[in-house]
């Protein structure tokens, strides 16, 4: 067998455990807030062309969310069986992996191809009948969608990097696809000569609304996927890409999708769940569609919040896998400790703001009095579980890590369709009946209270099974 190179992921079997989550992790999590920053600069700069657009965007979120969970599925997939064969020192098998990832990323953007050319009517028809919100939610939905082969690119190639340890590159692309993407919002977005924050007036703009912000957004993902390529070439010498000679395996495809189906499971089921909750808002609160336009923007908003601990996250599965891998099982529990520590701390600070200046959050998206007076007090009853989301977070990476990806599809179907959604409902129409449409947030902590019990079991279970057999190896 060929020797390993003294190369990144060889830290992730010697590094403090401490240094070597914030080292793998730091770089993910900045990548990711400057994601989360320009998902909420698309949603600023949509919101001052007018209510409508700002709804066609919040209705356009979950075929959105379901084409990234499944990018982000296959590349958890390919992720953890790549740690784990470059934990064992099985270089030829890591360099299999990577090339059926990079061959699966290819099938899931030509569904996503067919979805925008086809489907895209009758999905924003399927949640809304006022005509301007249906337009540009498909002008939005089709450039996504046809266009995705560069979001699929990008995610593959930065999670081939991230499983070697080079998190620092992935920093670079998904910042560098980020920053463009938030230079041509307001040029794509706005017409030229918009007073753009008072403070100066657009010297050129194509006011194209919707499909102008999807525009910007299929640009910045398309020039990370091109330099995410190019690094990989150049910076990765643990991965060596043999695409010509490829031939797919149908076994090692089911192993990538035993570990990454559930991942994308997860999001198709965040999706369903944000489809059904628009139709609830829709359907049973005075709000309608400004209703469902705040639960948009929460999912804009709580990114910020959220986006540190899935790069936390994602940092910490390919630590997990090559302890594993390497069957080091202290190290595996310092992880998790360490993890939960810092998710706390940032799931606690997003707790507070949402909590004490939810008008000033709101106030970002042009917000008027009616969209405030319904998201002000949905923001502070979401953000009160925020923590125990944060805990669930970090265990779930532990299930991924080792593969029981199932647990992590279980404890998120128990969360969003079992028991989010129902009761939502059932909150939702009695506050129809007693003129109260807050009830229908309460519906958010109630179904995290009980994901987290249920993460709880699942995660003692493993615990009891699987890591307290681990050798201890130094």
């Amino acid at each position: 067998m060929e020797p390993m190179e003294n190369t990144a992921q060889n830290k992730m079997g010697v590094m403090p455990i401490g240094k070597l989550v914030l080292n793998m992790s730091v770089p993910m999590m900045i990548s990711m807030l400057v994601q989360a920053l320009y998902n909420v600069v698309d949603s600023v700069f949509v919101s001052m062309v007018s209510r409508e657009a700002l709804s066609a965007v919040s209705f356009s979120f979950p075929a959105q969310n379901l084409m990234i969970g499944l990018a982000t599925g296959t590349a958890v997939g390919v992720n953890a069986l790549l740690s784990r064969a470059l934990g064992a020192g099985d270089r030829e098998r890591a360099n299999r992996v990577a090339e059926h990832g990079v061959f699966l990323s290819l099938i899931g953007y030509l569904l996503f191809l067919l979805f925008g050319l086809f489907g895209s009517r009758a999905f924003m028809l399927s949640q809304t009948q006022v005509p301007e919100i249906v337009e540009y939610g498909v002008d939005y939905l089709t450039v996504v969608c046809c266009f995705s082969f560069g979001l699929y690119g990008q995610t593959i190639f930065e999670r081939l990097m991230q499983a070697t340890g080079r998190t620092f590159y992935t920093m670079i692309t998904q910042g560098l696809g980020a920053i463009i993407n938030i230079i041509l919002d307001p040029i794509f977005i706005l017409p030229q000569g918009y007073e753009l924050f008072g403070l100066f007036r657009l010297p050129i703009g194509f006011d194209m609304g919707t499909k102008g912000a999807a525009i910007a957004t299929v640009i910045g993902q398309i020039a990370a996927f091109i330099i995410a390529f190019i690094l990989n070439e150049r910076k990765n010498p643990d991965i060596r890409l043999k695409l010509r000679e490829f031939r797919p395996q149908l076994h090692l495809i089911g192993r990538i999708y035993a570990i990454g189906f559930p991942s994308v499971i997860m999001m198709a089921i965040g999706s369903v769940m944000t489809w059904l909750m628009n139709i609830i808002l829709v359907t049973y609160t005075a709000g309608k569609e400004t209703a469902a336009t705040v639960f948009g923007v929460y999912f804009k908003l709580n990114s910020f919040v959220f986006m540190p601990v899935f790069g936390l996250n994602n940092g910490v599965i390919p630590i997990m896998a090559y302890n594993y891998g390497a069957q080091k099982r202290s190290r595996m529990t310092q992880a998790i400790r360490v993890s939960l520590c810092y998710a706390s701390a940032f799931m606690l600070i997003g707790t507070l703001l949402f909590m004490f200046v939810p008008d000033v959050l709101l106030g970002f998206f042009n917000a008027d009095a009616q969209m405030i007076a319904i998201g002000e007090p949905a923001l502070r009853i979401i953000a009160s579980t925020f923590v125990v989301a944060g805990v669930c977070i970090v265990l779930g990476s532990v299930f991924q890590a080792l593969g029981y990806s199932v647990y992590s599809m279980i404890v998120s179907l128990a969360r969003q369709l079992i028991v989010l959604v129902p009761v939502a409902w059932v909150l939702a129409r009695i506050g129809q009946s007693i003129g109260n449409d807050n009830l229908v947030w309460i519906a958010f902590p109630v179904a995290e209270v009980v994901s987290a019990a249920v993460t709880a079991a699942l995660f003692v279970r493993l615990n009891r099974n699987v890591i307290s057999q681990i050798p201890d190896r130094k």
